[in-house]
């Protein structure tokens, strides 16, 4: 039979074998690349801890250790996916735009774990403070805005907002988390025959921002050409100019030497200037030079006798006659003249 000191002892002794195996495995930890840990002595936090590797730490249960992994969290508004499905929840989606019209907007947060003790120990459930939380930054946002601007154009200025209000609201909650990104997935219309409409109404301002851009770029194309024209016909001008600059300047040296020819023999250059003129008014005219000292009229039929010397010079046929034929010819009647006095 056992005694009841041998039980004692085998006892004790598993007692203690446990009590340092658990010592000796709780005496260490380590710390992935994607991990930060929080040390806790009897459930206060002491330090967090953010390098990778191997670390010590006291035994449990005075020391203890919670991992919280490093990565960006993205947060589902208004819907689920899973395995591939997406699960819509439109009575959480479904809100005012500032113009009274009901749209759907569902959107994606990424957000971080940047202060693990706070994440921890300063709320019940982060998460479920963070889901409610942009529910009402995204409500808020969409109830100053338009629905023409939800449904267009506006989604990056809703997204900004958004993550401005939402950064704004978990820091005053304070529970260690940060928003690093806030994308808007759908803004929709709650039935097909208002969607279709407000799809009509953007195809209607796409057309139109696309003729204001063709307008917009013939608009430059001309201006350019009118510039160039501009530009074409100031410096045709500015030629124009020096050209007629010089060309007067050259009348000038003209005038002036003329001047000065004038100063020295004013009758000479008086009579040259008038004969000069009358060639250039009468190009085709006949001018007459006399020196008469004007007492009397004198007609002087120069045509006629141009004429009558024109009648007095040979024609061109008789002058060029030989004059050996002339001769022949003489012979000819002489020789005729003398056989007639013969048979007399």
């Amino acid at each position: 039979m056992v005694s009841l000191k041998r039980i004692y002892t085998i006892t004790g002794l598993v007692f203690l074998i446990l009590i340092l195996g658990v010592v000796a495995i709780s005496t260490w930890y380590t710390v992935d690349e994607s991990d930060q840990a929080v040390i806790m002595t009897f459930g206060k936090v002491e330090e967090t801890i953010t390098e990778p590797g191997l670390h010590f730490k006291l035994p449990w249960p005075v020391q203890s250790v919670e991992k919280l992994s490093k990565e960006t969290f993205s947060l589902k508004f208004g819907y689920k996916e899973e395995d591939g499905e997406v699960t819509d929840y439109p009575s959480e989606t479904k809100m005012i735009t500032g113009d009274e019209n009901i749209v759907l907007a569902d959107l994606v947060v990424q957000w971080k774990i940047t202060d693990p003790p706070k994440y921890l120990y300063n709320a019940e459930d982060p998460e479920k403070i963070l889901y409610d939380t942009t529910s009402a930054a995204l409500r808020s946002i969409i109830g100053s805005t338009k629905i023409d601007d939800a449904l267009t154009s506006g989604k990056a200025q809703i997204e900004a907002d958004v993550r401005d209000l939402l950064s704004q609201l978990m820091e005053k909650y304070d529970v260690g988390i940060s928003i690093s990104a806030v994308k808007l997935q759908d803004v929709e219309l709650p039935n097909e025959e208002v969607r279709k409409a407000f799809t009509n109404v953007t195809d209607a301002r796409e057309t139109a921002n696309t003729k204001i851009n063709e307008a917009d770029k013939y608009e430059n194309k001309r201006m350019n050409e009118a510039e160039g024209e501009k530009d074409a016909i100031i410096s045709q001008a500015n030629g124009d100019k020096a050209a007629r600059t010089e060309a007067a300047r050259g009348d000038v040296a003209v005038f002036e030497k003329l001047l000065s020819e004038y100063k020295g023999n004013k009758g000479i250059t008086k009579d040259r200037l008038i004969i000069e003129t009358l060639e250039e008014v009468l190009p085709n005219a006949e001018i007459y030079i006399m020196n008469d000292d004007g007492n009397t009229m004198k007609y002087l039929p120069l045509r006629s006798l141009e004429k009558e010397e024109t009648k007095k010079t040979p024609a061109p046929d008789e002058a060029a006659i030989p004059e050996e034929e002339t001769k022949k010819g003489n012979a000819s009647e002489e020789k005729a003249t003398g056989e007639g006095g013969t048979k007399q």
